[in-house]
């Protein structure tokens, strides 16, 4: 049997392994050895896997493969973080960054090839879209970063004890293949991740967070960045489709079913000018008033492609302040491994772009006014683009 035929056993989830197992005449208690090779010790050499009979490991050299993406690139800032770039089967380079602190260390992976929603502000968008990524593609970025931090059991390294999905792509729209990677993120004898500690973030994909109910109960986060439709609708062209009341009532559907006091994280990005005044945080904090969670500002990270700026430190505490003397637990992000573009919105990789959004973006640069003549950061053609190709995805 050919490679490329062969299933990848590093993205199988634990019932699928388990499936697959018992279809060539195995025992379920196989897949749970197979889990603790593979993810918890590193080792992709079935020869190497010692407590498997000989005749089964020559069996699955035969029939099966173990084939993380392949690593591309590695930059390493000064505050330790680091962002790796993968290939994907696609050829598309795909994006995943580690950021360590204190004892905790976040993994934020990708779970598509660009981004088919193009939000105006985020550089992911901007890149178009490819594909989504396998599950072997997603959790084989958590295999990657174990392996070069050298974290693997008994490894001593760097721990990645969290994971976010915040990455390049929307997670809800590559749904059954982010299930399965966060299917071995939870599982003891995969990666072992508390639930509270795999957070999955959504633009608003409303089916998507419809059809987690009940088949997951991970951390979730929205990515509002509007307290209003119309400015949502300019921000988050998604909106158009799943305003913001529709939005809130699927998340708190959503969070009902977890309990244990659970509440969703409320993402905020500020941009001066357009998101960020106090008239905009008193909005928010009456948006928010009935609706129990913790809210997140995230300070504009500029990329070359718009004309939104970064907010002033001092707007920043102005808004964080309406909103806790309204009540509301608020953090903001602190801005981590910029000098490598790896903050927050800045995630493009090196995408095939399938839509030909990026070519139409750059025709547009060169044929209208330079980018410091239109400050709202070409919101109104970023929301044509993806609404049409939302539209052509099925979520439009």
């Amino acid at each position: 049997m050919s490679t490329a035929l062969r299933p990848n056993l590093l993205g199988l989830s634990p019932v699928k392994l388990t499936a697959l197992l018992e279809g060539m005449g195995e025992k379920p208690f196989r897949a749970r050895q197979l889990m603790r090779w593979i993810h918890r010790r590193g080792v992709l050499d079935f020869g190497a896997m010692t407590d498997i009979g000989k005749s089964f490991r020559e069996r699955l050299t035969l029939e099966t493969t173990l084939a993380p993406p392949e690593l591309v690139s590695r930059y390493d800032a000064e505050d330790g973080c680091v962002k790796w770039i993968i290939r994907a089967a696609s050829g598309s380079s795909v994006e995943m960054v580690y950021i360590p602190e204190g004892g905790r260390g976040t993994l934020c992976v990708s779970s598509q090839a660009g981004c088919i929603l193009d939000c105006s502000f985020c550089a992911t968008g901007k890149q178009g879209f490819d594909s989504n990524l396998t599950a072997a593609e997603i959790i084989g970025q958590v295999w990657l970063a174990r392996r070069e931090l050298g974290s693997f059991e008994n490894g001593g390294g760097p721990p990645v004890t969290n994971v976010v999905f915040m990455g390049m792509g929307e997670p809800l729209l590559n749904f059954d293949n982010v299930m399965d990677a966060v299917d071995l993120m939870l599982d003891d004898h995969a990666y072992g991740l508390s639930k509270r500690r795999v957070t999955i973030s959504t633009a608003g994909v409303i089916p998507g967070l419809e059809r987690m109910r009940g088949r997951t109960d991970v951390a979730l986060a929205i990515s509002l960045h509007a307290a209003n439709d119309e400015l949502r609708d300019e921000l988050v062209p998604l909106n158009r489709k799943y305003p913001i009341a529709m939005l809130l009532e699927a998340t708190r559907a959503y969070m009902a079913d977890l309990g244990e006091h659970r509440v969703p994280l409320i993402e905020y990005t500020l941009i001066r000018g357009i998101n960020d005044h106090r008239r905009h945080a008193r909005e928010l904090a009456a948006l928010l008033a009935d609706f129990p969670c913790k809210i997140n500002l995230i300070p504009f990270n500029e990329f070359s492609e718009v004309s939104y700026r970064r907010p002033s430190a001092s707007s920043i505490g102005k808004f964080r302040k309406i909103l806790q003397d309204a009540g509301h637990l608020v953090t903001v992000r602190t801005t981590r491994a910029d000098e490598i573009a790896a903050a927050c919105g800045q995630l493009t990789g090196s995408v095939h772009d399938q839509t030909q959004r990026r070519e139409r973006f750059l025709r547009r640069l060169d044929g209208e006014a330079s980018l410091d003549e239109r400050p709202a950061g070409l919101i109104h053609s970023a929301r044509d683009d993806s609404r049409q190709q939302a539209e052509s995805q099925g979520t439009g």
